[in-house]
């Protein structure tokens, strides 16, 4: 899988996320408050909600619209699961996703 860079990590405040365009698809990218970044499909599978404007602690995000709680580490949900991506933050503080 290629990585492509999005821009740096400056961009997404700790404990939040924002979504991006990579490769024509779109991605939430979280920053956590304890510095990790995680990559996921933009869009919850159960009616749509949108992850980056969800609830972020240093495993999960939470929808906002429904309370699903997603593991950032294998994507599981209680009822459904999400697309995960690889990311990388480099020397620069340059976020790279693997898509």
């Amino acid at each position: 899988m290629p990585e492509i860079a999005i821009g740096p990590l400056s961009q997404i405040p700790p404990g939040e996320g924002r979504n991006f365009m990579v490769a024509e698809k779109l991605l939430a990218v979280f920053r956590t408050r304890e510095g990790g970044v995680f990559a996921t499909q933009a869009e919850c599978p159960h009616r749509g909600g949108p992850l980056a404007d969800g609830l972020v602690d240093a495993h999960s995000v939470v929808c906002p619209l429904h309370d699903r709680v997603f593991s950032f580490a294998t994507g599981q949900g209680p009822d459904c699961a999400i697309e995960i991506y690889k990311t990388h933050v480099d020397d620069q503080g340059v976020i790279t996703v693997a898509v």
